[in-house]
């Protein structure tokens, strides 16, 4: 397949280097070289979500090709006035330019529109998860919550550990396990600790113990586990 990447970020970087090992003839430009696309069958477009619509509005139209973005959050309708569109977000994290390469071969993609993208993430041996513009927001949020808010909450953890003389490297361990528990067993059967115990000395105990610019994290998050202690007792009444 012929493609023209738009966009030299960490993004278009690690797609143009993930579909030239996988055979695909890839061009990569810049946001401001649109003349250097030439005939291609896709024009993928990797630039922040709020410069997709003015980007493929500059885009000349051709009946034929396929304009595509990468964004989780943003409808096939930012892509007008292009008559063959589509959409292809990989639920993975892209830290650098080459581990987001190594990651983008076998990924789940959330794709929409035309069958291309699909063929698209075939050729990277990866899954395709057909989203509707409908599902698109609450998705991409979900997907947020499952990276990003993860690293703030590991951010919380270093901040506990700090304050007890300790490191988030000695936490790390434990965070895995459970994340292991989670793969393996689902979130009900991995949750342990003192809200799935009803043990509210020892949260009280904590509270006591932590810095006060903490405990609001603290308590949202025993509360999640009180709501998920709940939900494991009605399922297994």
């Amino acid at each position: 397949m012929r493609i023209a990447i738009v966009g030299a970020g960490r993004a278009g970087t690690s797609f143009s280097s993930a579909l030239a090992r996988c055979g695909h003839r890839v061009e990569l430009v810049h946001h401001d070289e649109l003349e250097r696309i030439g005939s291609v069958d896709l024009v993928l477009l990797a630039v922040p979500d709020d410069a997709i619509a003015t980007t493929a509005a500059r885009l000349p139209v051709e009946p034929t090709r396929v304009v595509a973005h990468v964004a989780g959050s943003r409808s096939l309708a930012v892509l007008a006035p292009h008559p063959k569109v589509a959409s292809i977000h990989p639920l993975i994290t892209m830290p650098s330019d080459d581990v987001g390469a190594q990651r983008l071969v076998g990924a789940t993609f959330a794709v929409a529109g035309d069958p291309l993208v699909r063929e698209l993430v075939t050729s990277l041996r990866g899954r395709a998860l057909n989203l509707s513009d409908e599902q698109r927001t609450a998705y991409h949020a979900t997907a947020t919550v499952a990276a990003n808010h993860l690293v703030a909450l590991l951010a919380h953890v270093e901040r506990l550990a700090e304050h007890a003389g300790l490191s988030l490297e000695d936490f790390l361990p434990l965070a895995r396990m459970a994340l292991e528990d989670v793969t393996e067993r689902g979130v009900e059967r991995a949750l342990t600790g003192p809200a799935s115990r009803g043990d509210l000395a020892t949260i009280d105990a904590h509270l006591g113990a932590i810095p006060a610019s903490e405990r609001s994290t603290y308590v949202a998050l025993a509360q999640v586990a009180f709501d998920v202690t709940e939900r494991r007792s009605r399922s297994l009444a």
